[in-house]
């Protein structure tokens, strides 16, 4: 049953269930909505990279920290397109497109909207995530095609202050209502290990689960420590915390596809596999995620042999399958006339 009416209680009390308890209810309600052994497979390119003025305390890009990162402007359009060749040629449906921006500019817009066209017609799903928009920039993405737009809220709203300053909470959730709004599927999760409490894992899962619509997508980041940035050297979040935080979401949010995103290259198979029987249904594959190292495509391929995995087949489009069904009766109409 999909409910939007979840309180901290109830959260809290899943998330303390004993871990084999926990598991198998994810599990089962994994299977009431999705295939259990298919994971849906993305690719994230990075198309602006650094300089970006907001001071996420976590986060490589931000112009407030030195973290040794090679700047680069705007990728040119040709060079993603064949990034996302590669990325369909190696199993991806979905690929992800980010820009270092606190907010795109007007005069990125023609940019972005051409980096969506095109990749729309590889047959790909597509992302961006771009930082804050306004209605009118969510609607020129929907109608350039874009399917999916990915702005994390991070943490709990009471924790967000200690990891961010330079917007806000509210503002990030502004973000969500003009993509919802729309229409564009939204991409919201979070990271933990950021120095963060249950209660405010908790909070953060209350927070997506109680929105209007559960976010489509739902990542879970483990915090990839960054040297030069305010969270280097924050104490590393026990696995076990990180997998608890993925069925939880699982249970509460049952038609979302649930992300492994940052942190996944320093887990062991054991390790995947235990997010993979909570509920994960979704990964970031290659060999980078913006600007931090990820798992191989190669890897990932070996572990779905391990593991029995398949990769998520591309979905078809609607709007083709719609316009080919109507070409199809005019077509029987014209031979029975």
């Amino acid at each position: 049953m999909i409910r939007h009416t979840w309180t901290r209680a109830e959260i809290e009390n899943l998330y303390d269930q004993p871990l084999m308890d926990l598991l198998l209810n994810a599990q089962q309600v994994h299977r009431e909505y999705f295939d259990a052994n298919t994971v849906q497979v993305s690719t994230l390119l990075s198309i602006k990279t650094g300089r970006c003025p907001e001071d996420c305390k976590y986060c490589s890009q931000s112009a407030h920290y030195d973290t040794n990162l090679e700047i680069e402007k705007r990728i040119e359009v040709e060079k993603a397109i064949a990034e996302a060749k590669q990325a369909k040629a190696s199993g991806s449906t979905r690929f992800c497109m980010g820009a270092a921006w606190r907010n795109p500019h007007e005069r990125d817009m023609p940019y972005v909207l051409e980096l969506i066209q095109e990749v729309k017609k590889l047959g790909l799903e597509t992302c961006m995530t771009l930082g804050m928009l306004n209605a009118s920039q969510a609607i020129r993405l929907k109608e350039a095609g874009l399917d999916y737009y990915n702005h994390n809220l991070d943490t709990s709203r009471e924790y967000y202050p200690n990891v961010i300053s330079t917007r806000s909470y509210d503002d990030r959730l502004e973000t969500l209502e003009q993509v919802r709004a729309a229409g564009i599927n939204v991409c919201s999760g979070g990271i933990v290990g950021l120095g963060e409490t249950k209660q405010d894992r908790i909070g953060l899962l209350h927070e997506l689960a109680t929105m209007p619509i559960h976010p489509q997508s739902v990542p879970i980041n483990m915090l990839v420590p960054i040297e030069g940035t305010p969270l280097a050297n924050v104490e590393k979040l026990d696995v076990i915390d990180w997998i608890r935080t993925i069925a939880v979401a699982r249970i509460i949010m049952p038609k979302s596809y649930i992300r492994l995103s940052a942190g996944r290259e320093s887990l062991s198979d054991s390790d995947q596999a235990l997010a993979f029987m909570a509920g994960a249904n979704s990964i970031f594959s290659g060999d980078k995620l913006l600007t931090t190292p990820n798992t191989g495509e190669g890897k990932d391929r070996a572990l779905f042999r391990k593991l029995g995995i398949q990769a998520e087949a591309p979905k078809p489009d609607v709007k083709a399958t719609a316009i080919n069904a109507m070409a199809a009766n005019t077509s029987v109409i014209a031979d029975g006339a």
